[in-house]
This record gives structure tokens, C-alpha cells and sequence, in this order.
């Protein structure tokens, strides 16, 4: 126990010093159609690499930044650096980016004018920007100031999804209550879809099936396989992001990424 108290100080106290050094980096990954195989928009994905060279993963240090009262500044810098690439990309290409947001963002009173700040200083539409709450922030953000938040986001244009849908956290309530865009099914679900019998395509079809009854489009994550992708166009879902199209790269690699046609994207997942 003592081993790992210390571990986690001294990884909070990396944690610090990587935010204050701006040693975070943003990556992107596309969320694709999945009929004509075009990016509609790309998630930005954090990743922090240890000044020693050791890959922490998200899950690990966004938990730290939880703890410690960093992840409103670590989400902070997510938002600022993926507007700032948008700024590049949105009236080019017509992508927008995606941007997850935690409960301790949603519970700050400013933080749907902070948002709209930062579009207009970057001269963004906010339909430029879509903002991501898993399904245990939807639970945590339920609140009164976290459902005017989301609605005065919504309002001015910016989109909001739900993330990791489907991994037992979500009401039906939360999202009828909350002003949802669209969906997006847990990577879970999608693997499923390779398992024997008929159970996971019945599983992603009952949730594309409350999709479409929401009118929301849907987004299946993880997706990682010809087949998967085959099975999933045969279900109707209209948006796919996994590695089968495109790993998350940095913006250089997101720039050649959305200059090269479709038929030329196979070499670059």
C-alpha cells in the first residue's frame, strides 16, 4: 500500500509538471460515414509520454487528474488545442472535432460561455465543435447547472454525444431529460459483433434501433475489421471510428489524412 501511494504521488507530481510544461499531446482519430468512407469529424484523444519515455494511459492519469483538481485544466488545454486545429481543417474539409468534457467542467457555471468564447476566438462556427460526455459524467451531470450548460451549448449550435453508450451506467431518463445529438456505442459492443450466434448484432441493433427512435444519429466505436464494418453498414449505423479506418495520429498526419481520396485511406490505418 505504501509502494502504491508513493507511485501515485510521484505520478500526480509528473502529471503537474507535463501540464505546466505543455508535454500533454492531442491526437486525432476520424469519425467517419460509413457508407461513403468520409470523415465527418475527429475526436481528440490525449496522451501523455513520460519524460523517460513511458506511455501512461488515459485511463490512468485523466483518473490522477480527477483526484488531484487537474482535469478542468486538462480539459482545458484538450479544448483549446483541438479548436485550434479546426480552425485548419472545418471550412477546408468540413470536419469538426470532438472534445470530451468531464462532470467538473459541466459543474462550472461559466463553462458554456468559456466554450463559446474560445470558438469565437478562433473564428469557429459552433457547429465546428462536439462535445463528449461518457455515460457515467450523463449520470454525475444530471443536475440542474449541468442540463442549462448542455442546452445553452446546444442552442448556439454545438453538438453533444454520448460516449461509451451501452456499458451500464445510462438511464433512459438521462437521456431524455438532456439534449443529446448522438450516440456512440461502447467498443464493447462493436467486438461482440465477431462473436459467435447472433446475440452482438442484436445488441448494436437494439441500440441503433433507440438511435434512430431518438433521432440521433449513431456511432459505432472500436471498429476494427472488414467484417465488423460490413455488418454494421447492414444494420444502417451511419457513423463509424476505429482503427479499420484510421489510427489516431497527430494534425500533421490528420492533414494528409483528409487530403487523400478515399480509395488511398487503406495505407494510412
Amino acid at each position: 500500500m505504501r509502494e502504491a501511494r508513493l507511485h501515485h504521488a510521484e505520478l500526480a507530481a509528473s502529471l503537474r509538471a507535463a501540464l505546466a510544461a505543455d508535454a500533454l499531446t492531442v491526437l486525432y482519430q476520424p469519425i467517419v460515414d460509413l457508407h461513403s468512407g468520409q470523415p465527418v469529424a475527429l475526436e481528440a484523444l490525449l496522451r501523455w509520454r513520460t519524460a523517460d519515455g513511458r506511455d501512461v494511459p488515459p485511463s490512468k492519469f485523466i483518473a490522477v487528474a480527477e483526484e488531484i483538481g487537474l482535469v478542468v485544466d486538462v480539459g482545458s488545454k484538450v479544448l483549446r488545442d483541438a479548436t485550434a486545429q479546426a480552425s485548419l481543417w472545418y471550412a477546408r474539409h468540413d470536419v469538426a472535432v470532438s472534445v470530451n468534457v468531464s462532470a467538473r467542467q459541466l459543474a462550472s457555471p461559466t463553462f458554456a460561455a468559456d466554450v463559446l468564447t474560445v470558438l469565437a476566438e478562433r473564428s469557429l462556427p459552433p457547429a465546428a465543435l462536439i462535445i463528449e460526455i461518457t455515460e457515467t459524467v450523463l449520470v454525475d451531470a444530471a443536475g440542474e447547472l449541468a442540463q442549462q450548460t448542455l442546452t445553452a451549448l446546444r442552442e448556439q449550435g454545438v453538438r453533444i454525444a454520448v460516449d461509451d453508450f451501452g456499458t451500464g451506467y445510462s438511464s433512459l431518463a438521462y437521456l431524455q431529460r438532456l439534449p443529446i445529438d448522438i450516440l456512440k456505442i461502447d467498443h464493447t459492443f462493436t467486438a461482440a459483433l465477431d462473436s459467435p450466434g447472433d446475440r452482438g448484432v442484436r445488441f448494436v441493433g437494439a441500440i441503433l434501433g433507440l438511435g434512430s427512435s431518438l433521432g440521433v444519429p449513431t456511432v459505432a466505436e472500436g471498429v476494427e475489421t472488414p467484417r465488423q464494418a460490413a455488418l454494421l453498414r447492414e444494420l444502417g449505423c451511419p457513423l463509424a471510428q476505429g482503427y479499420h479506418f484510421a489510427r489516431p495520429c497527430p494534425p500533421e498526419g490528420i492533414l494528409d489524412y483528409l487530403s487523400t481520396p478515399v480509395a488511398m485511406r487503406a495505407s494510412l490505418t
